[in-house]
């Protein structure tokens, strides 16, 4: 066997091993369809209601009980919205989407309106544009309602605090909100940076961020003007008085903005890929070139 010959057989080793690695994501794509259209089904199976039943809890909705003087309402499932458009970006599975809008700042996705919704999609927009960023309030249509009380938060290293503590997708309703930064409108679409949904998300609401109301303030005297300016005329920035002086009065835990390092460890597979796409180089020389700065 000459030399030719072992080159010949290293290069279709090489080509076995990249089939080989098509097959496999192939295959963990289809297992994920499978194990989502399973979920569906059993959605579905749960949920069905004969026409005598839905009626039943019809009248049990709209039931309301006097007890000790006042009104209870007895309400149970009642909350239903329809999408008023979806969210395309790159990242169609969810393993893949950054935790944080923040972390992909320079990423753009965009938001197309639903034609139904209005007979004019494109008036909604109308004085949108005004504003450097937006609230999106969405569906985590990937993940079905979690009813845990306690979740994990990857910063904890295992350690269990309550969801309405964190940020977990995984909540008892399923409902996302994303603070990003509006790029354009064109005609239905908002183009946006900052990405953290998968692809297809249903959008339920879209707010415009307004900082004299969205950032907590502490007030030492009287700030701002008894008079609240009309929607779309506020300022983008708080105006103080000559009396009074403004203070940040928000918090958070200490494991939130703790700087400390997650270390990820990855499986033979994956460390065989990242050997094969010589991603050690690549992050070694990025570290270099971020010293020598």
């Amino acid at each position: 066997m000459n030399e030719n010959d072992i080159k010949l057989l290293k290069h279709q080793l090489f080509l076995a091993r990249s089939e080989i690695k098509n097959l496999r994501q192939q295959i963990n794509g289809l297992q994920h369809i499978y194990q989502n259209d399973v979920q569906k089904i059993n959605t579905a199976i749960q949920s069905f209601q004969c026409d005598g039943c839905k009626l039943k809890n019809q009248q049990q909705i709209s039931t309301v009980n006097v007890n000790n003087g006042y009104h209870e309402s007895t309400i149970e499932n009642s909350v239903s919205f329809k999408p008023i458009g979806i969210i395309r970006s790159i990242f169609p599975e969810k393993r893949a989407v950054p935790r944080q809008a923040s972390v992909a700042s320079r990423l753009v996705s965009r938001i197309e309106l639903d034609p139904t919704v209005f007979n004019n999609p494109e008036h909604s927009f109308e004085g949108l544009d005004k504003f450097s960023h937006i609230w999106i309030i969405y569906h985590f249509h990937r993940n079905q309602a979690h009813h845990k009380a306690k979740v994990a938060p990857p910063r904890l290293c295992g350690e269990r605090v309550g969801v309405f503590s964190t940020r977990s997708p995984h909540r008892p309703c399923p409902i996302g909100l994303s603070l990003v930064q509006l790029e354009k409108i064109e005609n239905s679409t908002v183009y946006f940076y900052g990405t953290d949904m998968v692809d297809e998300t249903p959008v339920l609401d879209i707010k415009p961020y307004i900082p004299q109301y969205d950032v907590p303030f502490k007030f030492n005297e009287q700030f701002f003007s008894s008079r609240e300016a009309p929607d779309g005329e506020e300022n983008t920035e708080p105006t103080a008085t000559t009396s009074g002086q403004c203070v940040s009065n928000a918090t958070v835990p200490n494991w939130v903005t703790s700087e400390k390092e997650l270390t990820v460890i990855f499986n033979k597979n994956a460390t065989q890929q990242l050997q094969e796409l010589a991603v050690d180089k690549i992050f070694t020389e990025i570290h270099r070139r971020h010293n020598e700065k």
